[in-house]
């Protein structure tokens, strides 16, 4: 797959994916004996078109009163918390995530911050970011010349 023009793959990202996975395998095998330290990444994903970048973030059961979502510059940050519910009896297994998740990606041009909307649905984040007009690409349009220059 073609990757578009300046955007280049952050490998701390698949670093990042790396830790995650390592920690929910530690949390699974140990249970919550293991303290939560940091805060963990959710999957997400980030395309581009020409007016925009689109940023689909994986959070199910999570509200969107618990998710906060800042701008600035070029870089869009996702914060929240998931808490822990209390249940009733024993606790034999659990894989799901919980606590504090933060997800951010720095933009590869200027995007305009006023325009920034976001939408929950299904346990998935949507958070459009409109590139700025000077980032849109535009096309020229050459025109025929009746004269020869330089001739």
């Amino acid at each position: 797959m073609e990757r578009p023009r300046g955007w280049a793959r952050n490998p701390l990202l698949e670093f990042d994916d790396l830790i995650n996975q390592m920690g929910g395998l530690l949390e699974s095998t140990v249970g919550s004996a293991a303290p939560a330290v940091a805060a963990w990444t959710p999957s997400a994903d980030v395309t581009e078109t020409d007016d925009a970048y689109h940023l689909e973030l994986e959070l199910p059961g999570v509200d969107r009163k618990d998710v906060d979502i800042e701008i600035n510059g070029q870089e869009l940050a996702v914060t929240g918390e998931i808490k822990e519910r209390e249940r009733k009896g024993i606790m034999r297994h659990s894989s799901r995530r919980t606590g504090r998740f933060e997800y951010r990606v720095l933009l590869p041009s200027e995007v305009n911050t006023e325009g920034v909307t976001a939408s929950m649905s299904s346990g998935v984040l949507t958070v459009t970011v409109p590139k700025a007009a000077t980032a849109k690409p535009r096309h020229i349009e050459i025109t025929e010349s009746s004269e020869r220059q330089g001739g």
